[in-house]
């Protein structure tokens, strides 16, 4: 069970307002959230001409913000010194997701670079990993909008999520080597009208949150588990500005 807080028999999954342990119900619980609140997240994005960091953060509070407390909030606040995982993926220390995402948005918002590379921009907002749950949702809203501003958009709903979430994870040990690019090509069509945003992201397959859960592989302050997440961060050979 992926309990971060070291409170789950006391507080449920994740500190949730209704203390809910049975995982099934906490997954249905938040993705009947979601779909209820995708339609105000969305229209949130499209008021921004400039989408920064701290909207990243309010699109998961509107989200999650009925559910979570800590929704909005990144791991920098939540658990500033977990190691945390997914699969045998590492995600990037709590104090550069910020960095990560930013550097995600900067990229994307250049003109030319999210239609030529949407799966780099993809893979540091994954990578970044900011949230303890609902990250996949909220880095794929943005995503839309964005490459909405690009002039184009990627039929999701024709993805299949096994070899998607492959490549995103080929992509985050190694970025910048044209992998989840590669994959998503095939699904790059015309821009799609934003009142066909909503419907189009409801009808992606494995939104419900039911996959893999992080776990907590220990804490920074131990020197083999920071020792393991430097190397692993040299592998992937990407510098975050």
């Amino acid at each position: 069970m992926f309990d971060p807080f070291n409170d789950f028999e006391k507080r449920g999954y994740l500190q949730n307002v209704e203390g809910e342990k049975n995982p099934d119900i906490v997954k249905r619980l938040e993705h009947d959230l979601f779909t209820a609140n995708l339609s105000e997240a969305m229209s949130y994005l499209a008021s921004k001409p400039f989408i920064d960091y701290n909207d990243f953060l309010y699109v998961h509070k509107i989200l999650f913000g009925e559910f979570y407390p800590w929704a909005g909030q990144d791991r920098l606040h939540t658990t500033p010194n977990k190691a945390i995982s997914k699969a045998d993926t590492f995600f990037c220390h709590p104090k550069d997701a910020q960095r990560a995402v930013e550097q995600g948005l900067k990229l994307a918002q250049d003109g030319a670079t999210l239609k030529r590379s949407p799966g780099v921009i993809m893979g540091l907002f994954a990578y970044a990993h900011p949230f303890l749950d609902g990250n996949g949702r909220t880095m794929l809203i943005v995503h839309t909008v964005l490459c909405h501003r690009a002039g184009f958009s990627i039929n999701w709903s024709g993805t299949g999520k096994s070899k998607y979430l492959a490549a995103l994870s080929a992509e985050i040990e190694t970025p910048d080597k044209g992998i989840l690019d590669a994959y998503l090509k095939e699904f790059i069509l015309p821009p799609l009208d934003p009142s066909g945003w909503e419907v189009a992201i409801q009808t992606i397959r494995g939104l419900d949150g039911i996959a893999s859960s992080d776990i907590v592989d220990g804490e920074f302050s131990d020197p083999e588990i920071s020792q393991k997440y430097e190397q692993f961060d040299q592998r992937r050979g990407y510098e975050i500005k």
